[in-house]
């Protein structure tokens, strides 16, 4: 039976292929099939055991959507979407994902220049052709050519955005765990150390016996195709060309390859050389005696690490970037973890315009998943459709007064995500600023300005007095928009001399501060973090484990994160 997991997958697929159809991703369609997207990932019941009166009582789904979710149900595809996915291959749809190439302009392209890829773009681009076209110019190839170098697209290792990977990878690793014998599954590889793009995904099972896991495997309806098959190790292709590696292995040796197929090849060569010089060998079968081939460590990957001298290393930490000595030495910061985070500063209700939840249900579930506080910040009056003018934020704040009431044990802060203008404005006058009781900041538009007035906009936002935050830093859309460029020390430096803290946006598609930045600072002890939500449906304050993930791949501690102090130590730290 198809899980709501996967239908939720198929019906973004097709979203995604309409919005090539139609010529737009605001068109009516495609815009009901991302609602009903949003409303089948929102469900606690099983979609496929629903009727189709049931199904379009759902918030978003239709007579037209719940009939191609029942199609799937029943046959394992959709007739539309299979034709759409052949009308529109996966090189081709990659071309939506750089800036200032819409639906329309990726069409054009294909119909006047026979571009049909990257790599077919920038043949396009090196003979001067697509200025040429209605629309573009010269500037127009130049702001597309920095953008494909910039989001990594070109050359033969293309990597996909970590939201498209993981779904995949869970739904095979729900599958694959359902099998009898199989005693344990996790994904490993650069999806287990959190990257924010991923090559493949590699999928690692113990069992005794491999064929029921490659046959059950081969039969999912995310394989497209099967490259190579076997019972230890089966390679396949999703129908958007990402590769999925599932091996199997011994459930003694499981650690051992754990270990193997997660770290990085400098992380690994690292510890293989702390092997050779103990006398050991190490691979993803054991750790071992180089001479009698007797195991020294091999069902955990913590019993590797004690036997090589070294503390556990966190997966998402293995890039060999000082790990591996910091660990031998016993000097490893004491990572944030989800049960750290005591409240969530970034909350939105569908009193902003892209809110899909009411304030009294964003409340009510913060004080259900147990926080301490949170903080309501709506969109600000300067961005378009979304924000909320001073009459509504003198509305909401009298709600707010209300639910403190009802919920006294839960601190509630009326704030505001304020948008950092090109010039390092921000919305309302700062009388009224001052009024809120938390404001993160964030940069909304303007994207393509030079590095100096990206960072001179930030860093006036910084030194706002009403400004407690910066929300996802760069603005970076990962696989679709790349982050502003600013001056991340100067960034830093004003930071932690105004006090003003930095958001990690918990976003999937954001992840924001990006962790190789994050590793920038890791040395510093004046920087201060939240990891916040960024909440817009109740939904998706789950979504703070990934905020987290993140920050443990850039070596936050806990103890610089404001959000996981107890609520009198960051009261006292907001009211300074």
């Amino acid at each position: 039976m198809a899980s709501n997991r996967e239908l939720v997958r198929v019906i973004r697929d097709y979203a995604e292929l309409l919005t090539l159809e139609e010529g737009s991703p605001q068109a009516f369609r495609v815009r009901a099939y991302q609602r009903a997207a949003d409303a089948l990932g929102e469900l606690v019941e099983p979609a496929a055991e629903m009727s189709l009166a049931e199904l379009q009582k759902l918030d978003g789904v239709g007579k037209a959507t719940a009939e191609k979710i029942l199609e799937y149900v029943a046959t394992g595809s959709i007739a539309k979407l299979d034709a759409l996915r052949k009308k529109y291959p996966a090189p081709f749809v990659e071309l939506t994902r750089i800036p200032g190439l819409g639906p329309k302009t990726v069409v054009m392209l294909r119909d006047r220049l026979n571009v049909n890829s990257v790599e077919d773009l920038e043949a396009a681009l090196a003979a001067e052709q697509i200025r040429e076209l209605p629309g573009m110019g010269a500037k127009s190839e130049e702001k597309i050519a920095r953008a494909i170098a910039r989001l990594g697209l070109h050359g033969k290792d293309r990597r996909t955005p970590i939201i498209k990977v993981l779904p995949v990878a869970n739904e095979v690793i729900a599958a694959l765990r359902a099998v009898a014998g199989v005693k344990r599954v996790e994904y490993a590889g650069s999806l287990r150390r959190f990257a924010d793009t991923i090559g493949d995904i590699d999928v690692l099972v113990a069992a005794t016996k491999g064929e029921p896991v490659m046959a059950a495997f081969t039969a999912l309806p995310v394989v497209a195709e099967v490259v190579a098959g076997g019972d230890t190790k089966t390679t396949a292709l999703t129908s958007d060309g990402l590769q999925i590696d599932v091996r199997v292995v011994a459930p003694a040796e499981f650690g051992a390859a754990l270990l193997y197929f997660t770290g990085s090849k400098a992380h690994n060569i690292e510890l293989r050389q702390l092997a050779i010089s103990r006398g050991w060998t190490l691979n993803e079968y054991a750790l071992a005696d180089a001479e009698t081939g007797e195991t020294v460590a091999a069902r955990t990957e913590n019993a590797i690490y004690k036997a090589l001298g070294m503390a556990y290393i966190a997966p998402e930490m293995r890039e060999g970037v000082g790990e591996v000595a910091a660990a031998a030495a016993r000097r490893l910061p004491k990572l944030v973890e989800v049960g750290d985070i005591r409240g969530d500063l970034h909350v939105h209700s569908s009193w902003s315009g892209d809110g899909r939840s009411s304030l009294d249900d964003m409340v009510a579930a913060a004080a259900e998943r147990g926080l301490e506080y949170i903080a309501i910040t709506e969109h600000a009056e300067d961005l378009a459709i979304n924000g909320l003018s001073r009459e509504q934020v003198r509305q909401e704040a009298v709600e707010v007064a209300r639910l403190r009431d009802e919920y006294p044990r839960l601190t509630i802060l009326h704030g505001s995500e304020l948008n950092v203008g090109p010039d390092g404005g921000l919305d309302y006058d700062d009388d009224f600023l001052m009024e809120f009781d938390w404001c993160v900041a964030s940069v909304h538009s303007h994207f393509d300005s030079p590095q100096a007035e990206q960072t001179d906009r930030v860093l006036r936002a910084i030194a706002h007095p009403a400004v407690h935050a910066i929300g996802h830093l760069t603005g970076r859309r990962i696989g679709m928009r790349p982050g502003i460029e600013i001056d991340v020390d100067a960034v830093f430096d004003a930071a932690a001399e105004y006090g003003t803290a930095l958001e990690i946006n918990s976003h999937l598609d954001r992840l924001d501060v990006p962790a190789d930045l994050l590793r920038r600072a890791r040395d510093r002890d004046d920087l201060l973090f939240t990891i916040s939500t960024d909440s817009h449906h109740v939904n998706e304050y789950a979504n703070i484990q990934w905020g987290v993930s993140n920050a443990r791949r850039g070596w936050v501690p806990a103890e610089y994160v404001v959000n996981a102090w107890p609520r009198a130590r960051f009261l006292r730290w907001l009211g300074r």
